[in-house]
C-alpha cells in the first residue's frame, strides 16, 4: 500500500538533499511525511574515530572529507562540541546535529510529450557530434564535445536532450559560472517550450512544478542526490570546477548511479581529454558553425598602463580604441586582470560615455548590466574573466588590458577571443591584447587559434 503524500512536497524534494529547517513547507507536513516513511532523515555531518582517537568528519550534503574544511564549535542546540562544514556554508550551515531530508517515497513520472522548437539546421560536423553524444548517452558512457568557441555547442545538445526528455528522463545542464546559466536559460526555454525548466543559481527565483530540465551552477548540485538520468557540464574546464574536487563530487552525486556525465568546452585540458578517452568518447569540431575563422589576436603595447590609471588617466591607445567602437556603434568588452584597477578605470571610461560600466563576480548589478549590453542599452562593459565564457553579443569587439598578467593563460585568452565574430552577420571583429610585455601564454593562444583555423575539412 502506497503511503499518502503531498504532491508538491514530493515534486520539490525528489532528487534533492535538503536542510530540514530550510524547507518552505509547514513543519507539521514535514513531520507527518517523516512518520509515514516517505521522507528520510540523514545527519548533516558523520564522524568516525581514527586509531589515534581523532575524529574524521564527512559532510553528507557536499561530500567534503577534507578535515581542514571543518570547524568545531560549542553548539547551543545539542549542548556539546559540534562540527560544521565550511565547504558548502553558503548553502546554509550543515553541522553534526543538522537534519538533512531526502524523498524516499513514490517517484514522480515525468511527461514524455516535449517539443523541440529550434528551427535551425545543424552543420554536418554538428550533426555528427550530436549523434555521437546521443549514442554515448544511450550507452551510459561519458562524452566530451570539444568544439571551438562559436561552433554551436549548445545546439549540438538539443537533440540528445530532446531524446532524453521524450523518454521521461530528468536532465541537468550544469556550469561553473552563473553567466553561462543566464545565457543558456532563455535559449533552452525557447527550444523546449513545453518543458518545465528551472534555473538554479545564487539569487534565482524558485521555479514552480516538477522541473524535468534543470539548469544549475555546479555549486547548486551540492543540494542534489541521484536526481538526473544525464548531466551535461558546460564549460567543464572553467574555474572553480576544475580546481575543486567537491564540485566534481557534487556532480557525480547528483547523477543516478548509471547516468552519464558529459563535458562540453572549447578549451579542455589534456587531463580531461585523457580521462574521457579512457571510458568514453570525444567529438571534436574545429570550425565555427558559420564557417568563418576564429579571430586572431593582435598585440599592442600599453606601457605602464597601471600607473597611468592610478594617476586618473586612461592610456591614449585605450581611449582611441574605445572611441572607435563608440563611433562605429560596436558593442565592446574590456577585460581587466584586477578588480581594483578596473574600478579605478571605470570613471575614466565614463568621461567618454557615462553608461560604460564595470562588472565582476560579486557585483550587485552584474546581471542587470550584462543584460543591458545584450539589449543594446549600453555601449560596453569593463569586466574580469567572469565574462570570458557564456556570453554572446553580436558584433562585440574585445580588448584585454594587461594581457601579460598570469590570470590570462592560454585557455582564458582563447575563450575571451571566442566572444568575437560569433554571428553570421558579423563573423569577425577586433581582438586586441594590450600588454606590458608579451608572454608565452599570449603566443601559445595565438598559435593554437591559427592552428585551428588551418584545420581542413567541410563544416
Amino acid at each position: 500500500m502506497t503511503n499518502a503524500f503531498d504532491t508538491n512536497l514530493r515534486n520539490f524534494l525528489t532528487g534533492r538533499i535538503w536542510l530540514r529547517l530550510h524547507t518552505s513547507f509547514p513543519k507539521e507536513i514535514i513531520d507527518t511525511h517523516i512518520e509515514s516513511g516517505v521522507i528520510q532523515i540523514i545527519p548533516g555531518i558523520t564522524s568516525k574515530k581514527t586509531f589515534t582517537g581523532q575524529s574524521n568528519h564527512f559532510c553528507n550534503r557536499c561530500e567534503n572529507d577534507t578535515q581542514s574544511r571543518f570547524t568545531i564549535f560549542d553548539c547551543a542546540k545539542c549542548n556539546g562540541p559540534c562540527a560544521y562544514c565550511r565547504q558548502c556554508l553558503k548553502m546554509g550551515r550543515v553541522s553534526s546535529c543538522t537534519e538533512l531530508i531526502i524523498w524516499a517515497g513514490e517517484q514522480p513520472k515525468y511527461p514524455e510529450n516535449h517539443e523541440l522548437a529550434w528551427a535551425g539546421v545543424l552543420t554536418p560536423r554538428q550533426q555528427k557530434a550530436s549523434y555521437e553524444l546521443s549514442e554515448s548517452t544511450d550507452k551510459g558512457r561519458p562524452h566530451l564535445v570539444h568544439a571551438v568557441c562559436g561552433a554551436g555547442k549548445t545546439e549540438i545538445l538539443f537533440q540528445p536532450i530532446h531524446k532524453l526528455l521524450t523518454g521521461g528522463k530528468r536532465v541537468c545542464i550544469a556550469a561553473p559560472r552563473v553567466d553561462v546559466i543566464l545565457e543558456l536559460e532563455p535559449r533552452l526555454r525557447k527550444a523546449f517550450p513545453k518543458t518545465t525548466i528551472n534555473a538554479l543559481y545564487g539569487g534565482a527565483e524558485p521555479g514552480e512544478g516538477p522541473a524535468q530540465l534543470i539548469l544549475a551552477t555546479t555549486h547548486q548540485l551540492y543540494r542534489f542526490y541521484r536526481a538526473f538520468d544525464a548531466i551535461f557540464v558546460d564549460e567543464a574546464d572553467a574555474f572553480p570546477y576544475t580546481a575543486d574536487e567537491t564540485l566534481r563530487k557534487a556532480v557525480r552525486k547528483a547523477a543516478k548511479p548509471s547516468a552519464p556525465i558529459h563535458s562540453v568546452t572549447a578549451t579542455p585540458s589534456a587531463q580531461l581529454i585523457a580521462d574521457i578517452k579512457r571510458t568514453g568518447q570525444v567529438s571534436t569540431i574545429n570550425r565555427r558553425y558559420h564557417g568563418h575563422p576564429l579571430p586572431i589576436p593582435r598585440y599592442d603595447s600599453l606601457w605602464n598602463y597601471s600607473k597611468q590609471i592610478k594617476k586618473k588617466k586612461l592610456p591614449n591607445k585605450l581611449i582611441k580604441w574605445t572611441e572607435q567602437r563608440l563611433q562605429h556603434k560596436e558593442p565592446f568588452l574590456v577585460f581587466f586582470h584586477n578588480i581594483a584597477l578596473m574600478e579605478e578605470a571605470e570613471p575614466l571610461f565614463q568621461q567618454l560615455v557615462p553608461t560604460i560600466y564595470a562588472v565582476h563576480a560579486s557585483h550587485e548589478n552584474r546581471k542587470e548590466r550584462v543584460q543591458a549590453l545584450r539589449d543594446q542599452k549600453i555601449p560596453g562593459l569593463l569586466t574580469t574573466t567572469i565574462l570570458e565564457r557564456g556570453i554572446t553579443i553580436p558584433n562585440v569587439q574585445v580588448a584585454v588590458v594587461g594581457a601579460e598578467q598570469r590570470i590570462f593563460n592560454k585557455g582564458a585568452l582563447i575563450q575571451i577571443g571566442g566572444r568575437v565574430g560569433r554571428s553570421n552577420e558579423h563573423p569577425d571583429g577586433d581582438f586586441v591584447l594590450f600588454h606590458h610585455g608579451i608572454t608565452y601564454a599570449m603566443d601559445d593562444a595565438k598559435k593554437e587559434i591559427i592552428r585551428l583555423n588551418k584545420e581542413e575539412g567541410s563544416l
